[in-house]
Order: structure tokens, then C-alpha cells, then sequence
């Protein structure tokens, strides 16, 4: 019964009442638990949560660039703001997890929250649809969205980048201009990325090196925190 009205109160926070309340449970279902789990609904959830913001994000900022844009999308769907959202909506003690990843942690683990979000937000799709998801999303993200003005959500890729690599004791990347087109006082720069320890190079282009540098930086942070997650290159 306990668990029923759990589930319940979490519809409520979700603002989505579950047509078949079985995809809720598996979206909260981690692969420790069973083979049931929520993989699958949070590989559906990440395209639908990136489409839901990038809608949300050019409804509030329409008139900025598709670079800035990226970017803002970028820092909505990153780990680090599902894992606080999902915070918010009390994932962390509705999660089916095994004793053993309980007894580790797992239940306040980013990671593991940020991709029961995205599995949540999945699960609302296949029930109510596309509205139904973006609806959820603009509860969680609206307010954030609306209240931000574009410059705050670009700040210095670089410096984020630098502050990733040397959590993880990995060294710091190193930037080279590979071309510079146009005319002198027009000239648009391309710049790579590379973080020769893990092989990885990304490039970006600007207006200007340091512009270029950013979008590298940003690029790379994107395939870092992809790289990160169970199944990804850096996690194999």
C-alpha cells in the first residue's frame, strides 16, 4: 500500500497521471533491481527532454544564436541539473534499487537519478505523448528558463571543461587554431580541442579564437558527459 501511495504522490509532483502506472515503475527501476529496468525508457526520454527544452529555450530566447542556444540547452540537460531536479521531485525515495547498490549510495548517486529522470520523462511520453512530456518538462526547467537571461547559462565553457578534467585527475586540454577563413575584418576561426590522455579532439568555430576556443570546449564537455555515463567509453 506504502508503495502505491508513493507512487501516487509522485504523480502528483509529475503533474501526470499515469494512464498504465506500470512504465512509471519501470522508469524507476535501475538494472541493479531486475531486468525490467529503465535503460530503454531513459534512452527515449533523453530525445524527448532535449526536444522539450530546445522548444522551451527558443520560445524564452528565440532571437539569440543557435550557438548560444546549444549552450543553454547544454547546461539544462546535463547531469547536474537532472540530478537536482530530480532531487525536487523526491526520486531518490521511490527508486527500485538492489540491496547492494542501496547499501552504496546508489539512491543519491547522480548519475542514477539524472537517468531515472530522463526514464521518467520517457515514461510520461509513451503514456500521455509528446504535450504530455513537455509539459513535465516546462515544470521542472520553465521557471529556470524564464527567469534566466541568455548570458548567464554561456558562461566560460573552458574554465567548466578544465574544472571536469582535473575532478577526474586528467589533464587539462590543449587549444590550437587549425584554419582562419574570410578577410581580415571578417575572418571566422577554427579552433580544436583535444584531451590528448583520453584521445578525444572536438572542434568549434567563432568569430574570434577565444569564441572558437568556447564552442571547442563545449563540444567536448557534451561528448564528456556522454562518454561518462554506464556503457559509455569512459565507463567501459
Amino acid at each position: 500500500m506504502q508503495a502505491h501511495a508513493d507512487l501516487a504522490e509522485l504523480q502528483r509532483r509529475l503533474g501526470h497521471r499515469f494512464t498504465d502506472e506500470a512504465l512509471l515503475e519501470r522508469a524507476l527501476t535501475h538494472r541493479s533491481f531486475g531486468a525490467e529496468h529503465n535503460e530503454r525508457l531513459e534512452f527515449l526520454g533523453d530525445a524527448a527532454l532535449a526536444l522539450a527544452v530546445s522548444r522551451l529555450v527558443y520560445d524564452r530566447h528565440g532571437a539569440s544564436d543557435e550557438g548560444d542556444l546549444t549552450r543553454v540547452r547544454a547546461h539544462l540537460v546535463r547531469e547536474a541539473s537532472l540530478h537536482r531536479a530530480a532531487l525536487a521531485l523526491g526520486l531518490a525515495e521511490v527508486l527500485r534499487l538492489s540491496e547492494g547498490e542501496l547499501r552504496a549510495g546508489g539512491a543519491q548517486r547522480a548519475s542514477i537519478l539524472a537517468d531515472a529522470l530522463e526514464a521518467v520523462i520517457g515514461a510520461v511520453f509513451l503514456d500521455g505523448g509528446y504535450e504530455a512530456a513537455l509539459a513535465l518538462v516546462r515544470r521542472l526547467f520553465g521557471e529556470v528558463i524564464a527567469a534566466s537571461e541568455v548570458e548567464s547559462w554561456t558562461k566560460d565553457a573552458k574554465t567548466e571543461l578544465q574544472e571536469w578534467l582535473q575532478g577526474r585527475r586528467i589533464a587539462v586540454p590543449a587549444y590550437r587554431i587549425v584554419a582562419t577563413r574570410g578577410e581580415k575584418h571578417a575572418q571566422t576561426f577554427e579552433v580544436e580541442c583535444a584531451v590528448p590522455t583520453l584521445g578525444l579532439a572536438e572542434r568549434g568555430e567563432g568569430r574570434s579564437r577565444r569564441a572558437a576556443e568556447q564552442e571547442a570546449a563545449q563540444r567536448m564537455l557534451a561528448l564528456l558527459n556522454a562518454s561518462d555515463r554506464p556503457g559509455g567509453p569512459l565507463r567501459s
